[in-house]
């Protein structure tokens, strides 16, 4: 199963867990933005590595999203939505689909809401999946 995790760059160490974790299940992760965060990008790089994100999303079967996640990671999510992907929005608190955090299109079909530890979600993950 090819996948493309995204979030907020504060969640980098938990996007790079989840790879691990999914990866060891046989999957292919098609990019992984983590590896290009540094502090001397500039807007030539982003936008490279915007296409390559954009790539890896294309090439993926599942596109999971790591909550809180910043703007970023929302275009990654409405790119996977026009692209009808089976989609995963992960959190370890249930906070971040109260009425208050929420977002309308956190609710769409092909969106499935995971709430609970990395583990757990990457577990309900593979058994969804399979």
């Amino acid at each position: 199963m090819n996948f493309y995790i995204g979030s907020g760059m504060k969640n980098c160490e938990l996007v790079n867990y989840y790879a691990k974790i999914l990866k060891e299940n046989d999957w292919k992760q098609t990019y992984n933005w983590v590896e290009n965060i540094n502090e001397d990008v500039s807007i030539e790089d982003m936008t490279v590595y915007a296409k390559l994100e954009s790539q890896g999303i294309i090439d993926s079967d599942v596109v999971i999203i790591l909550l809180p996640a910043g703007r970023g990671a929302h275009i990654e999510l409405g790119m996977a939505l026009a692209l009808n992907k089976k989609i995963f929005l992960c959190s370890e608190a249930k906070e971040e689909f109260s009425i208050e955090n929420t977002v309308a299109f956190y609710g769409l079909p092909n969106i499935i809401q995971l709430i609970g530890t990395a583990d757990d979600n990457i577990m309900k993950i593979l058994k969804y999946v399979q």
